[in-house]
C-alpha cells in the first residue's frame, strides 16, 4: 500500500536529476593556463653591442643588444641572460649651430631567446647608464644631446683673452698699448664668436657596452615549450679584442 508512492517519488527524483546536468555531473575545476606572462611595463636590462650616435647613425640603421640579467615570471626564468634584442634607429636629428640639440630615437623590434623562440616587440628605452652622453626622455624613449652654452662662453672668453694679449704686445711695440689691447680683445672675441657659430653642438652618443633598459609595451606570453632551454646551443663568448668596425660612433 505504501510501496507505490515510494516508488513514484524515487522515479520523480531520478527524472529531475536527469534533466539538470549540473546535478548529474560533479563540478569540474577551471582550466589553468599552461604558460608564463610578462605584462606591459616589464623592464629588461640590455647591453648594447654596436654604438649609435647622432653623428654617424642614420634612420633605418639596425641596433643589436643582449640581455644581461634574467627576467622571471611566476618564479621561472623566461628571458635568460644572453637573449638577443634587435632594434632600429627610427629618427636622427643632428645638433644645430648655436641652438638646437641632437635627437636620437631607438625602437626595439624583436626578442630572440637562446633556443630560437622569437617575439615581436614595439618597445622603447627606459633608462641608460652614465657612460652615454645625452639626456633620455623616458616618455618617448628619445635621447637628446647635451647643451654646450658653458663651452661656447668659455671659447669666446679664451679667444678674447688671447686676442687682448697679442694686441697689447703689438700696441706696446707701436707705442699705443691701450689701443692695441682693445683692438686685440675685440678681434679675439669676434674670432671666438665665429668659431661658435660655425660649430655644431655636442652629439648624443650611446656607446658600445652601455647598459640600457627596455620597457615592454605589450603583453608577452610563453608556453612551457618556449621556455625550455635544455637543448639551447651554448652561448658564444665574443673574441678577445673584437671591436666595432666603426669604433665609438
Amino acid at each position: 500500500m505504501f510501496l507505490r508512492p515510494l516508488i513514484a517519488l524515487t522515479l520523480l527524483a531520478a527524472g529531475l536529476a536527469a534533466q539538470d546536468p549540473a546535478a548529474a555531473a560533479p563540478p569540474t575545476a577551471a582550466p589553468q593556463a599552461n604558460g608564463y606572462t610578462l605584462d606591459p611595463g616589464t623592464k629588461v636590462p640590455l647591453n648594447l653591442i654596436n654604438s649609435i650616435s647622432t653623428k654617424h647613425s642614420q634612420e633605418g640603421d639596425r641596433v643589436y643588444l643582449e640581455t644581461v640579467f634574467p627576467v622571471l615570471a611566476n618564479g621561472r626564468i623566461v628571458i635568460p641572460v644572453g637573449s638577443w634584442v634587435a632594434g632600429t634607429v627610427t629618427e636622427v636629428k643632428k645638433p644645430g649651430r648655436v641652438k638646437g640639440r641632437g635627437e636620437l630615437y631607438i625602437r626595439f623590434d624583436t626578442l630572440t631567446l637562446p633556443n630560437g623562440v622569437t617575439r615581436d616587440l614595439r618597445s622603447r628605452m627606459d633608462t641608460m647608464d652614465a657612460s652615454s652622453t645625452g639626456e633620455l626622455d623616458r616618455s618617448e624613449g628619445k635621447v637628446k644631446s647635451e647643451g654646450n652654452k658653458a663651452g661656447d662662453v668659455r671659447t669666446v672668453a679664451e679667444t678674447t683673452g688671447a686676442g687682448a694679449s697679442v694686441g697689447a704686445i703689438a700696441g706696446n711695440a707701436a707705442g699705443h698699448g691701450a689701443l692695441g689691447l682693445g683692438l686685440g680683445a675685440a678681434a679675439g672675441a669676434a674670432g671666438g664668436l665665429i668659431y661658435v657659430l660655425a660649430s655644431r653642438g655636442p652629439d648624443a652618443v650611446i656607446a658600445k657596452g652601455s647598459t640600457v633598459e627596455m620597457v615592454l609595451d605589450r603583453l608577452i606570453f610563453f608556453d612551457e615549450n618556449d621556455v625550455n632551454f635544455t637543448n639551447a646551443p651554448p652561448r658564444q663568448q665574443p673574441l678577445a679584442g673584437t671591436a666595432d668596425k666603426g669604433g665609438i660612433q
